[in-house]
């Protein structure tokens, strides 16, 4: 019996085969290199690329751009927006909040009132005890120890309280002065007026 000869072709694979492998790597390469530049894109770091001629039928000059190519800058990422201005609500140590006022400016004067002498001995919000005979205060906001000018536009009478409690919470009254803050206004005979309020520089030593 003849032996068995191989049917199978040894011929080298053509060259249009060959350039169609070698266009499959660049394409899987180029991909590869897209992909990193997406990443790098969010990282926020810049890339560059390099333009490199090629000849389509050049077998050799496609292997090589796929090997060296650098990945082309990121542009399919929306641009970040520009920051919001944003109005600064500062916390401090000493409670409440400061609605962005300065020692020295005008705050927003309204109708002020003051607490009675049944309240005496009560503790206030930063823990203090009441003392009507003190010139103390309450303020919704402005932080715990800030000094404040109440000026009765009535008569020009002005007197310098302390804040050490919060409230008032009735109505639009914008302040509760002490009784003996209030005698010094001429608030005590009339229960509540208009008042205008300014913040004072801290004091210091």
């Amino acid at each position: 019996m003849a032996p068995l000869v191989s049917t199978v072709s040894t011929r080298p694979p053509s060259r249009r085969r060959r350039l169609r492998a070698t266009l499959g790597r660049a394409r899987r390469k180029a991909a590869v290199a897209t992909g990193v530049a997406l990443l790098a894109a969010g990282a926020g770091v810049a890339t560059t690329s390099t333009p490199v001629v090629l000849d389509a039928p050049n077998v050799s000059a496609l292997e090589a751009t796929a090997e060296h190519a650098t990945p082309p800058p990121a542009t399919l990422l929306p641009p970040v927006p520009a920051e919001t201005p944003i109005t600064t609500v500062s916390h401090t140590a000493e409670g409440g909040t400061d609605p962005g006022s300065s020692p020295g400016q005008a705050l927003e004067g309204g109708t002020a009132s003051y607490y009675g002498a049944e309240l005496a001995g009560n503790p206030t919000a930063n823990g203090e005890t009441f003392d009507p005979s003190e010139l103390t205060a309450a303020h919704r906001t402005l932080p715990f120890g800030t000094r404040v000018r109440v000026t009765n536009p009535g008569n020009g009478e002005s007197v310098v309280v302390r804040i050490n409690d919060r409230g008032p919470f009735h109505g639009d009254r914008v302040i509760d002065v002490s009784t003996a803050a209030a005698k010094e206004i001429g608030l005590k005979q009339a229960g509540t007026l208009e008042v205008d309020l300014e913040r004072l520089p801290a004091v210091r030593g």
